[in-house]
């Protein structure tokens, strides 16, 4: 009757946890109740351990070129270490490019995906806009890639996107019922910012910071949310990371813009701090990194659902590809992130009682597959559902070493940190593809999702 039952486990689901069974048939999750009878079925037993729907990590970047250089994770290193921390879906991005298609860029990103172990979906990037680019975005949508990246800075790399531009895009997504997920970043705040550093000042990791104040956001925010209010389109704000940045998404709703945002654990756990550290250029991301208030009001917005999920924006570079150019802009930004989605907001979410199992299942799994069309094949542990599952061991205490996790980078931004709850067991469509720190999966499983 059934293939595989993971017995007396806690199961976290979309309105109750309770201890029982969860019975797996084909790629399929079968049955939950108490009491299954396994049958001649495989029954491993998960007494003591909590059963979650799989994580859904909706911002990686594997294998992204940036300045001559690519991301270190590969979709085959990047989905291993997604998998060893309970990730079971990634959304990753084409990669855009002024003299491309974006129906061309989605054939090749579906090419760069083929040996992901888990299940991948993409976002499409907008880049090098032309009149030509609102029935390329038809195009896509009909593949099933349902939302649009828009940059509101970067422009020497043809990725900003402009008010005029973004407002006719943003009506085709209103008539396809499609996405925008927007960097919001002010450009303007962030050159004019430039243009006044002396030279000695570049050449301090703190620039970063001083570069990309918290108001470049809340105004990238701001002006964003007008644009789709005007146009009647969903907008979603990546990688949030500021209280006036959430003030911003805030006032949007109250004048009943259709805006969701996310923040990822960076934002949630580091400070700006770091950027005096003698290894500060690990660092090097966009938005930067914030202060402890900024923390204080991006976890509070969790909770009372002001942002809707967690990501982590993996864009990892190794040391060497970060090694120290004389200036904090010559650095590739990005940091890595995927394996430890779940266990950092188990350790720092439930475990510090910042907020409950079902809202861990929300935060990092649920809420993320609703918004971007996967739910509930994706997302949950009902009956029906794909059998993406995450054990997790809730007493295993353990510390953060990057010489231990699987991505490609050889470092860690929480290099160090102290963490209780580990995954233990990942499955992908039923298939266990880790267990007890052991890959166990294959390259190429992954499957594109079409939403």
């Amino acid at each position: 009757m059934y293939d595989l039952v993971l017995k007396n486990g806690t199961l976290v689901m979309p309105d109750d946890v309770f201890v029982g069974d969860l019975a797996i048939r084909g790629e399929k999750i079968a049955a939950v109740g108490q009491g299954l009878d396994a049958g001649e079925a495989r029954a491993l037993d998960v007494a003591g351990k909590i059963v979650l729907p799989g994580a859904v990590d909706p911002h990686v970047h594997m294998a992204l070129p940036v300045g001559g250089t690519l991301s270190c994770d590969d979709f085959l290193a990047g989905t291993k270490a997604a998998a060893s921390g309970g990730v079971t879906t990634i959304i990753d991005f084409t990669v855009g490019s002024r003299e491309s298609t974006m129906p061309d860029d989605l054939e090749n990103r579906l090419k760069d995906a083929k040996d992901s172990v888990v299940d991948y979906a993409f976002h499409a990037e907008m880049v090098g806009w032309t009149p030509r680019r609102l029935n390329e975005m038809r195009e896509v949508a009909e593949r099933g890639v349902r939302s649009f990246k828009f940059f509101t800075a970067y422009s020497s790399s043809g990725r900003r996107t402009e008010n005029g531009p973004l407002l006719e895009s943003m009506r085709v997504l209103a008539e396809l019922d499609a996405l925008a997920v927007v960097h919001a970043e002010d450009e303007s705040i962030i050159q004019a910012t430039l243009d006044q550093m002396t030279d000695e000042e570049k050449s301090r990791m703190r620039a970063l910071a001083l570069s990309r104040p918290d108001v470049c956001e809340a105004s990238a925010v701001g002006s964003v949310a007008r644009l789709a209010r005007h146009a009647g389109a969903r907008v979603h704000i990546m990688h949030l990371s500021s209280r006036l940045g959430l003030e911003e998404l805030l006032n949007a709703r109250r004048d009943e813009t259709r805006i969701t945002a996310e923040t990822c654990p960076q934002y949630l756990l580091l400070t700006d701090d770091v950027y005096e550290r003698q290894d500060a250029r690990f660092f090097s991301a966009s938005p930067a990194l914030r202060t402890a208030a900024d923390q204080e009001a991006l976890w509070g917005a969790l909770l009372e659902n002001n942002l809707s999920f967690l990501s982590t924006d993996h864009c990892p570079f190794t040391r060497e590809q970060k090694a120290w150019r004389g200036r904090f802009d010559r650095l590739p930004y990005g940091l890595p992130g995927v394996e430890l989605m779940l266990p950092l907001a188990y350790s720092e979410g439930v475990m510090k009682g910042r907020f409950s199992l079902s809202d861990l299942a929300e935060l990092t799994s649920a809420a993320a597959a609703r918004l971007y069309g996967l739910y509930p094949r994706k997302g949950s542990l009902m009956p029906g559902a794909d059998a993406d599952v995450a054990v997790v061991d809730p007493e295993a205490e353990w510390t953060v070493k990057a010489s231990e996790l699987r991505s490609n980078c050889d470092f860690s931004p929480y290099e160090g940190m102290p963490l209780r709850g580990k995954v233990v067991a990942t499955l992908s469509r039923g298939e266990i593809v880790c267990r007890e720190g052991r890959f166990t999966g294959r390259a190429g499983r992954g499957r594109f999702l079409a939403r």
